[in-house]
């Protein structure tokens, strides 16, 4: 079987250089992230496969070609103050943190907050904060933020998320009524009460649960 670093490289050409993922400080960011660090050890085979993954929680680890393609949509700059919702296992994070000055991020679940905190420490990502909380609601503390990005699907863009960015700052995320398909959003913020907003196709994505999201209907 192929190594590790092999496996990463087979993924930048195979799923995002074939898909026009072109932008090459994202490419090295994802190349410098040990993917099979974040997926649960009896999946680590398939951590370079083209397929979110379950992990704890009955959530997923998104596919390597959708972190990279939201990575790319939020035009991140070296220095960028970066939000995302939806930790989930870190990985995600690990890859902003790549090209970013500092990341914060949010995930409702505290276990899986109290892990990817443990694995990011582990990995030497000491400029990424991780909070458990409402992630609908953002993390107003650190705002404004060049960038956004939410991992989960909501059903209207919170509006909580967009008075958080900063001018000319940007959103990156999926909204749709339906759990099955919804569509991935950038949103600029031009001025103090100016939005832009951009269709960037078609996407699938856990419910973003929450104030500004969706009712939380398993307890």
């Amino acid at each position: 079987m192929a190594g590790f670093r092999e496996l990463r490289q087979r993924m930048i050409d195979y799923q995002l250089l074939a898909r026009g993922l072109s932008d090459q400080t994202v490419l090295d960011a994802v190349n410098a992230v040990p993917r099979e660090e974040f997926v649960p050890g009896e999946l680590v085979e398939f951590a370079y496969n083209d397929t979110p993954l379950p992990i704890a929680a009955n959530q997923t680890i998104s596919q390597p070609y959708i972190v990279a393609l939201m990575t790319a949509e939020l035009e991140l700059k070296p220095g960028d103050r970066v939000l995302e919702i939806g930790t989930g296992s870190g990985y995600a994070a690990a890859v902003l943190a790549e090209i970013a000055g500092q990341v914060y991020t949010v995930e409702r679940i505290k276990s899986l907050a109290d892990t990817a905190r443990k694995k990011l420490e582990e990995l030497g990502y000491g400029s990424i904060r991780v909070l458990h909380g409402d992630g609908s609601l953002g993390w107003p503390e650190h705002a404004p933020y060049d960038a956004i990005v939410v991992a989960a699907s909501g059903p209207k863009i919170p509006e909580t998320l967009k008075q958080q960015l900063a001018i000319g700052g940007r959103l990156v995320l999926p909204v749709g009524t339906s759990l099955h398909t919804q569509t991935l959003l950038r949103v600029r913020r031009i001025s103090k009460d100016t939005y832009q907003q951009e269709d960037l196709g078609g996407v699938c994505f856990v419910p973003l649960i929450g104030a500004a999201g969706w009712e939380d209907k398993t307890g």
